[in-house]
């Protein structure tokens, strides 16, 4: 793995994570799941 540059007036934290979270993880899919189909029926929705 490289160096993360650090935007400028951007604090950049990371945690490590020693187990994973499953609820949590599980949790962010269906929030990327459910912003993926809003994006694709906006895009359909320019089309038309």
């Amino acid at each position: 793995m490289g160096y993360i540059k650090e935007p400028e007036g951007i604090d950049l934290v990371v945690v490590p994570r020693s187990k994973p979270d499953n609820e949590q993880d599980a949790l962010v899919s269906e929030y990327i799941r459910k912003d993926k189909l809003r994006r694709k029926a906006k895009l359909r929705k320019k089309v038309i």
